[in-house]
């Protein structure tokens, strides 16, 4: 049997486990997980079908990047590549969202629960850093909303820095939130050619663009922190490469600052020690961490201490929705709710992935991420919406497809299209 047909059973059912995985965590709900707090489970969603005239325009525009962007990858000039790359991923996630409108975009920044509602009411940030402990716990008075107590004080700065910019209409925060979170390609491109080759960084590039979880990188928080992670990590790689303090630095006060815009950021430290090792030097970590020190020590004078927010913020989140999720559910179902954002695509590459782990730097920082979405799945604070909560990680995943045959690229493309079509218009994500 030849090495092709091996491996395209390999991937015919890798990709089937992935399938088999959604279906199953759609189905085991209705017999023994009544109450898991989603309707269209794993996905933090609802079915709701709607086939919108912009619809055809959002396919056109889908299907022409698959068959155009491979090519373009492989013949434009490195920069001219890194702008096609960030506009086409902002085009992207904006045609999809817009398949509804401006509503698209600006759903979700309306609903109470965001952190728009409770940004748009601070008066003062001193204040609000020295109470924000405090207004954590459910049964305080005037308690933080669902998003802003479940994250520390960076997330809710972010918004309150847009209001205080004037960008307060929820459409144009959602167009904010879209502009820098699709600067996340270019980071993750340089990374790649920094760790690895210009070669690997190209390849890399349609399939990010293209990624299912291009639905929910325009609509929420976690799209924005994605950047913010990819920015870290990418001048930790440079400063590694080119042994420069100014990007290490640039890199602990990123990725220090990721830790303030999630708990679940710590968990970049994962993939922080993965750049290093593929870079083999450890020698930009005294810099970085002095960096991250920075924002740390920023925060804490300004009276918000992480340590001590973080077991207040668990106890609120057990007292509220963690209690109606079950633990034997989510513990695999995060990886169903997980496989919507980078599809099939991805499952089929894993063969091939693990038999470039080696060589391939790609390969290792998928690994990576993968790891630590395994440890955010096992720490159960990490219940239901991964589809959002994942995305700072995703990134460095989608991309493996790249691996298998190119004379696979093309179908597998669309199939990326296709499923994030169909998540658009099937289903209403509250994200």
């Amino acid at each position: 049997m030849s090495d092709s047909a091996i491996s395209a059973r390999a991937a015919a059912a890798a990709a089937g486990g992935g399938l088999l995985l959604g279906v199953a965590a759609y189905v085991i709900p209705r017999w023994w997980y009544r109450d898991i707090d989603v309707e269209f489970a794993p996905l933090h969603a609802s079915w709701d079908p709607k086939f919108p005239s912009a619809a055809l325009a959002t396919a056109a525009i889908g299907i022409t990047m698959a068959l155009v962007l491979p090519s373009l990858a492989n013949r434009l000039p490195w920069r001219p590549l890194l702008g096609v790359a960030y506009g086409s991923m902002w085009l992207w996630i904006t045609a999809l969202a817009m398949t509804e409108g401006r509503d698209g975009l600006a759903r979700t920044f309306e609903r109470k629960q965001e952190y728009v509602f409770d940004a748009q009411r601070v008066t003062s940030i001193d204040t609000m850093l020295h109470e924000f402990i405090d207004r954590i716990p459910l049964d305080s008075v005037d308690n933080w909303h669902v998003h802003v107590a479940g994250h520390p004080p960076g997330a809710l700065l972010y918004f309150v820095g847009l209001d205080r910019l004037g960008i307060t209409d929820p459409f144009w925060i959602g167009v904010a939130c879209v502009t820098v979170a699709s600067t996340a390609i270019v980071a993750v491109m340089l990374t790649l050619k920094t760790l690895g080759s210009e070669s690997l960084a190209r390849s890399a590039m349609p399939w990010i663009v293209l990624a299912p979880s291009a639905v929910w990188m325009g609509v929420n928080g976690d799209a924005v922190f994605t950047a913010f992670a990819a920015w870290g990590l990418a001048l930790l790689a440079i400063a590694a490469k080119r042994s420069s303090i100014l990007a290490a630095l640039g890199s602990g006060l990123l990725l220090g600052s990721c830790v303030y815009l999630s708990y679940g950021l710590v968990l970049l430290g994962i993939l922080a020690v993965a750049v290093l090792i593929i870079a083999r030097t450890w020698r930009p970590l005294p810099w970085t961490l002095g960096g991250a020190a920075v924002i740390a020590a920023l925060f804490t004078i300004g009276g918000f201490a992480w340590w001590e927010a973080y077991p207040v913020l668990r106890q609120r989140y057990y007292d509220g929705i963690a209690s109606d999720r079950h633990y034997s559910y989510w513990v695999w179902a995060n990886l169903a709710a997980w496989t919507y954002t980078v599809g099939l695509a991805v499952w089929s590459a894993f063969p091939a992935a693990r038999r470039a782990f080696r060589s391939n730097p790609l390969v290792q920082l998928a690994a990576a991420a993968m790891l630590t979405i395994v440890v955010a799945t096992l720490s159960g604070m990490s219940k239901a919406e991964t589809e959002r909560i994942f995305l700072p990680f995703t990134i460095w995943i989608v991309a493996l497809p790249a691996l298998l045959p190119t004379r696979w690229h093309r179908g597998l493309l669309l199939s990326q299209v296709a499923l994030g079509l169909a998540a658009q218009l099937l289903l209403l994500t509250r994200w």
